[in-house]
């Protein structure tokens, strides 16, 4: 397979100040130039250099016309999306620029006589990886796919643009409850890690800080030699510049609620539990063994809160937005369990102690740290190191518990993923209503049977609801 070309998407490009930057904006005195941030900034070097691909499921074709005021209403609230990142002298700057709308609103022609719309959907997202965004215009564009019964939105943006989290309060800002037009939707509160670490006793400051030295050795292990066990799923050098392959697989929310009432857990340790399964089946059907190190790097947002109604009325340029993030290395077992559930009571312990941990608060000052000691250069080299030395990206975002409408169109399912890291395997986990949806995004050099991975996941949680069914639990 010939080698796919660096997704760097910055050129030292020319450009001047608009007086007059979009209809309806604010005075030309707002819109300064202003340089990246410095995490910003990192995610322009190689291995960081990553695309988020937001995938929006509607009921209903989608007239281009919504999405279009929907992005109009997002430049005149974020300037980010009417600004270019111009590369001048070693350093890159937002510079404000006068867009035109419809040079980001993309609407192919789809065959009519289409089999499967959903193999469509992963086919079509698969091929925007091979790509990057043009760097003349701002980094964002939107991509329409309509058959005659519903539609796919599709937002890809440069991650400089802002996190996940960002992105999704964007986006949620501008939609609205089915069961109520003029209300917000709301989301679940995120307590996966707790930004603050609140120990109420001797004993548990004693605990957290234990587990952050422990994370702190494996960090800096990781960073100089420690490396993941080679096995089917492990990425080389290299796999950030090449495209992927994405399966869109969802299971049922209830049916993980069920669990997790079952078993006294949360729905991440689920999620969490039923992947390291997957996983270790797979494995298994390729004689890899059990006594293998595998472990997910997994990104944590650091911002306050999950609340997004700020973002509907907010018109400063940057104010809110950007990248404020850590990460955890969460170690899996691949050991095969004769009990499904045993999956599950691994992953809680495991997040139990990273969670009474500083690891994500640590990651974020180190990276920031090595930024100012030594540069962009160096920091985007240990960022590249540590994906390369572990096997997989892991995220789990909770969406709308309500049914939602977007563009004007109600929204059937939520999905997310992204392209540009140095592993050969990313899972994407996003909640809405009653599903989870699962995106798989995998390096075909190295992992060349996305399906059966998939299967194999859902496989395992079918083994382990039904392992909860068998014990008894639903009647607590």
């Amino acid at each position: 397979m010939d080698r796919t070309p660096s997704l760097n998407p910055l050129k030292k490009i020319q450009t001047t100040k608009d007086q007059k930057l979009f209809e309806g904006s604010k005075e030309e005195e707002d819109y300064q130039e202003q340089p990246l941030s410095p995490m910003t900034r990192l995610l322009h070097e190689p291995g960081a250099n990553i695309y988020i691909l937001a995938i929006i499921g509607t009921k209903t074709p989608i007239d281009p016309d919504l999405p279009k005021a929907v992005m109009v209403h997002i430049i005149q609230k974020n300037h980010r999306f009417s600004s270019l990142q111009v590369k001048q002298n070693g350093n890159i700057t937002w510079i404000p620029t006068r867009v035109n709308i419809d040079n980001h609103i993309i609407v192919p022609e789809i065959d009519p006589r289409l089999k499967s719309f959903d193999k469509f959907v992963e086919e079509y997202i698969s091929e925007l990886s091979r790509s990057s965004l043009d760097s003349s215009k701002p980094l964002w564009e939107v991509h329409i796919l309509n058959t005659k019964t519903s539609g796919t939105c599709i937002l890809r943006t440069h991650h400089s643009l802002g996190d996940g989290l960002s992105l999704m309060n964007l986006l949620l800002s501008c939609s609205r409850k089915v069961s109520d037009h003029e209300a917000l939707p709301t989301l679940p509160s995120n307590k996966v890690f707790s930004r603050h670490m609140r120990p109420t006793s001797l004993i548990s400051l004693f605990i957290v800080l234990w587990n952050s030295l422990v994370a702190v050795v494996m960090f800096i292990l990781t960073a100089l030699f420690l490396k993941d066990t080679e096995t089917p799923l492990k990425g080389f050098p290299g796999t950030e510049d090449r495209p992927r392959r994405y399966v869109l697989r969802s299971v049922s929310l209830d049916d993980i609620k069920m669990v997790k009432k079952a078993m006294d857990i949360t729905v991440n340790d689920v999620v969490v539990g039923f992947i390291q399964a997957g996983l270790s089946r797979y494995l298994n059907r390729y004689g890899a063994g059990e006594n293998i190190r595998l472990r997910a790097v997994v990104p944590i947002n650091l911002r306050a809160a999950t609340m997004f109604d700020a973002f509907a009325n907010t018109t400063s340029s940057h104010e809110g937005w950007g990248n404020k993030f850590g990460y955890v290395l969460l170690p899996l077992n691949m050991r095969l369990r004769e009990d499904p559930l045993d999956y599950v009571r691994d992953v809680k312990t495991t997040i139990g102690r990273k969670k009474a941990s500083l690891e994500p608060i640590w990651t974020e000052f180190v990276s920031s740290m090595v930024i100012k000691l030594f540069g962009y250069k160096i920091a985007g080299k240990l960022n590249r190191k540590i994906y390369l030395s572990t096997t997989l990206c892991l995220s789990n975002v909770p969406g709308p518990q309500e049914e939602i409408s977007a563009f004007g169109h109600e929204v059937s399912y939520l999905a997310a993923t992204f392209y540009g890291l140095s592993t050969a395997l990313i899972i994407q986990a996003v909640s809405y209503v009653d599903k989870v949806t699962l995106v798989v995004a995998v390096d075909e050099e190295t992992i060349p049977d996305p399906e059966k991975l998939c299967d194999d996941l859902q496989h395992s949680f079918h083994l382990i609801k039904t392992a909860v069914l068998s014990k008894g639990y639903d009647k607590k």
